[in-house]
Order: C-alpha cells, then sequence, then structure tokens
C-alpha cells in the first residue's frame, strides 16, 4: 500500500478506537506509520481524512456478495427483516461504528467541510440500501428512487442509531420494525 492507502487504514482504525473528536493527525501518522506531511498531500486536513475514512467504514458494512445470503424475497417483509436485522446485531458490539456516527452528526455544524463531504454520501448510503432491501443492482436503483426510497431507510437508520446509542435495551430490533412497517402496510391497505 502506498501513504495514501496506509492513511485510510490508519484512520480507519483510530476512529474506532478513540473516535472523531479525540483522534489527532499524529495518531493517525503513528498508526499508519507514514508523516505528517502525507495527510496534507492527500487529504488537504486530517478532519477531511476522517471523513472519508468513514465513509470508507460504512461502505464496508455493507454485504459482501450483493445480498449477503438474505433469503427473503426482495422487498418481502421477510428481507426487510432479515436486513434490520442483520445492521441491529452489527449495532450490538462494543466499539460499534455506529455510536461513532452519532458522534460525527453531532459535529457536523464545527466542521462544515466534512458535512458537506458525508452530506453527498448519504445518497450512496441510500442507494445501497436501496440495492439490498429490493434485490437489484446499486447502479439500478435511479437517482430519483435513491432520493425518496433511499433516503427513507437513510433515516429509519439514523433513528435506529440514535436508540441504539442512547438505550440498547428498549431499542427496536429486526422484527419490531417489521411489525412496525407490517402495520403501516395494514393501516394503508385499509384505507
Amino acid at each position: 500500500m502506498g501513504h495514501r492507502e496506509d492513511l485510510l487504514e490508519g484512520a480507519k482504525r483510530c476512529l474506532l478506537e478513540k473516535g472523531f473528536a479525540r483522534t489527532t493527525a499524529r495518531d493517525v501518522v503513528k498508526e499508519s506509520g507514514t508523516n505528517l506531511a502525507s495527510i496534507g498531500y492527500h487529504y488537504g486536513s486530517k478532519d477531511a481524512l476522517l471523513a472519508q475514512a468513514y465513509i470508507a467504514l460504512v461502505e464496508e458494512m455493507s454485504f459482501e456478495g450483493g445480498d449477503g445470503g438474505l433469503t427473503g424475497a426482495p422487498g418481502s417483509l421477510e428481507r426487510f427483516r432479515e436486513v434490520w436485522s442483520n445492521i441491529v446485531d452489527s449495532m450490538r458490539g462494543p466499539g460499534s461504528m455506529w455510536r461513532l456516527s452519532v458522534e460525527i452528526v453531532t459535529m457536523g455544524d464545527q466542521m462544515p467541510e466534512v458535512r458537506d463531504q458525508l452530506a453527498r454520501a448519504q445518497r450512496e448510503g441510500g442507494r445501497g440500501l436501496t440495492s439490498l432491501l429490493m434485490g437489484v443492482p446499486e447502479e439500478e436503483v435511479s437517482d430519483e428512487t435513491a432520493d425518496t426510497l433511499g433516503r427513507f431507510y437513510m433515516t429509519l437508520m439514523s433513528g435506529l442509531i440514535s436508540q441504539w446509542t442512547f438505550d440498547p435495551k428498549t431499542a427496536p430490533d429486526g422484527d419490531a420494525l417489521t411489525e412496525g412497517l407490517r402495520q403501516i402496510v395494514e393501516a394503508v391497505n385499509r384505507s
């Protein structure tokens, strides 16, 4: 790997260990085996590097091999339950990167350039969730769908992250989310 990749990998490890606010440029340099000048040369700033590292961590959370071995039919309640159960399982462990998400959201106003970079990544996050839940390749998810259904899924994800961060004992799991969706669909079908 070159310095750019080494920095990114080191920054990911620092984020998971220390969080965004407590990670210094020197921490990243020590973890990556590079030098301070490399951060500016390759990323412009430590915050821009950490933002890229966070985006990379989120992308790595996606299921390998397309549907990740999901058995529910695309677009079905069973697929919805499976996907959200897998996401919730990833929130249960210590050092969950989803807790890092809460920290980054609360820091947005302090770092507008990082906020803007992460805001642009939201559409792609919604596109990825839509792809997974609906069983279509990401490149086939239109911008319009990413901006509607994808945003809906990202909103659900944000709320879920917040609930699991603040009160994991009462936060919903995949079954509870699916039951809530089933009730919504049932109510809509009655009207």
